[in-house]
């Protein structure tokens, strides 16, 4: 897919996902659903990356819906996505749950973290929010948007929201559509940490740097889908596909690099078995 409003690039195993419409500040069109879609599944399939941060370009994260795709709406009478029929389906197939815009990140098997540069309402937020981890610049603005364009909320963010942050807290911000700092979803508990805008992405890949260099690739993508799997289920449930998989994965070559890299006191050197 030739890209147009989206840029990627890979970098010591971690691909960065870029939303690229900085003059609309990365406003959201069918377009940019496709590639992001699109770059995710590439990256999922790649054995060379392990993370993928999502930005965007210049002064913002996503500005949300761009204005002339809500005014198109008006002008057709009712809702068009503006996206292709063969849109790409990375983490489909775990669990039906799972298989719907943006919950199919819950089945994808790397982690995948937000970098909030600037504002993020709507969808945007949207984006945020299904991330596995979220870092920001402070004093960006946020904000479900949904309220004020007598929309409902979007995408499951009123199932996600309130396992983010609570149900109270997240009725604040989902029956309010009201705008909220980073700094306030700091306090939330919606982020994993402020940096200022020089420091974000340095400071997010050298977390993630840590990450995928201290954690076996198989154990990370399992750790990911027990977290999501077990919104879903019972305790009993949890535990015995967890005892399961320590039978399993004691199998493995990984296991046995990490027992050994631990007895001699060295870092262990994945093969992504």
């Amino acid at each position: 897919m030739e890209l147009k409003v989206t840029r990627f690039q890979v970098e010591n195993r971690i691909a960065t996902l870029t939303l690229h419409r900085p003059e609309r500040l990365n406003s959201w069109t069918g377009r940019m659903h496709a590639e992001y879609r699109h770059l995710l599944a590439r990256a999922e399939a790649d054995p060379d990356v392990r993370a993928v941060v999502v930005t965007g370009s210049g002064r913002g994260f996503c500005a949300g819906a761009d204005t002339s795709a809500l005014e198109s709406h008006v002008e057709r009478g009712g809702y068009d996505p503006g996206t292709p029929d063969d849109l790409a389906n990375p983490g489909y197939g775990v669990r039906p749950e799972f298989d719907a815009d943006f919950a199919f990140q819950f089945g994808m098997q790397k982690p995948v973290i937000a970098a909030i540069n600037g504002p993020a309402a709507g969808v945007g937020l949207v984006i945020a929010c299904y991330a596995d981890l979220r870092f920001a610049v402070p004093g960006a603005k946020l904000t479900t948007a949904h309220g004020k364009l007598n929309l409902p909320v979007e995408y499951g963010l009123s199932w996600l929201l309130p396992r983010l942050i609570g149900l109270t807290r997240a009725n604040d911000l989902l029956l309010s559509s009201r705008i909220f700092l980073t700094d306030e979803a700091m306090e939330l508990g919606l982020l994993n940490g402020l940096f200022p805008p020089d420091e974000l992405l340095p400071r997010t890949y050298d977390y993630v740097r840590q990450v995928i260099t201290s954690v076996a690739p198989m154990s990370l993508a399992a750790s990911k889908r027990q977290i999501y799997t077990d919104q879903h289920r019972d305790v009993g449930a949890s535990v015995e596909e967890a005892n399961a998989l320590i039978v399993e994965m004691m199998k493995k070559s990984d296991y046995r690099e990490a027992v050994a890299a631990w007895v001699e006191k060295r870092p262990p050197d994945w093969s992504g078995e």
